[in-house]
């Protein structure tokens, strides 16, 4: 425990760290050693153009994936040598907001935000609906629980997903592109509930993204991906400043390739 200011026990006080990581599929490698550091407690956004490895890495932090040669630590222990027993405890410290928000069209919003609740031990239905309650008004939909995603706006589908990868109470949450589709003010809606969220809930946040004005605003550390390593890491100040040509290229939008 950190001298307590962690308002709640925890198993795992989260630095992540890739050490020395390749993976390669087929004879294509995606990840070529590469090595960086997640401050925990911090706002982190992996960027970089398509196909450069953001999603093979964000999977290696899920344990979807195992490397070719390196370690993934988190507090300095290598998740890849868990156990069964150590990978399922672990994966229920994380959140996911997925692209596409992933609810279940058959379920109300209620029930895909419990859902994952009935993994982690017995709770009465009232339980469940009072959990829910209380983390969908947390981001902003109070009083939607009967409802289905199909009545839900592309906003509020988004807001849901996020309920959702909250209600276990998550030490690292992961967002995986949050504003793609989005128009400019739903987006920046978005950036400030990330804001929010990791200011009250003192998580580390890990975003994989495209969107460079949010990444530029809302981050407290940017690991730029290219060809499989670090192009460059660090402060948005760094990226504003950077001379590189890549990072130039990229950040002035000219790079991208969606």
């Amino acid at each position: 425990l950190r001298l307590g200011l962690k308002l709640r026990l925890r198993e795992f006080i989260f630095m992540i760290e890739f050490k020395h990581i390749s993976k390669s599929f087929g004879t294509k490698k995606v990840l070529d050693d590469l090595s960086f550091c997640i401050p925990d407690g911090k706002i982190t956004f992996i960027v970089g153009k398509s196909g450069e490895g953001k999603s093979v890495t964000m999977k290696h932090i899920m344990l979807l994936l195992r490397p070719d040669s390196g370690a993934v630590e988190v507090n300095g222990k290598d998740i890849m040598k868990f156990s069964p027993k150590q990978v399922q405890a672990y994966r229920k410290k994380i959140g996911i907001l997925f692209q596409s928000s992933a609810l279940f069209d058959s379920l109300t919003v209620g029930e895909n935000v419990y859902f994952v609740l009935k993994e982690f031990g017995s709770y009465s239905f009232m339980e469940l609906k009072q959990k829910a309650e209380d983390i969908l008004t947390q981001v902003g939909l109070p009083g939607i629980q009967h409802k289905y995603p199909s009545q839900l706006s592309t906003g509020e589908k988004k807001r849901v997903g996020l309920a959702r990868a909250l209600v276990s109470n998550p030490d690292i949450i992961i967002y995986d592109e949050p504003t793609t589709g989005m128009d400019p003010i739903v987006s920046e809606m978005i950036d400030e509930l990330i804001l929010r969220v990791n200011r009250e809930r003192n998580l580390t946040s890990i975003v994989i993204s495209h969107d460079l004005k949010a990444t530029l605003t809302t981050a407290d550390k940017i690991i730029m991906l290219h060809s499989g390593k670090v192009r460059l890491e660090g402060e948005p100040a760094l990226f504003k400043s950077s001379k590189d040509s890549i990072v130039r290229g990229f950040f002035s939008g000219k790079a991208i390739e969606l």
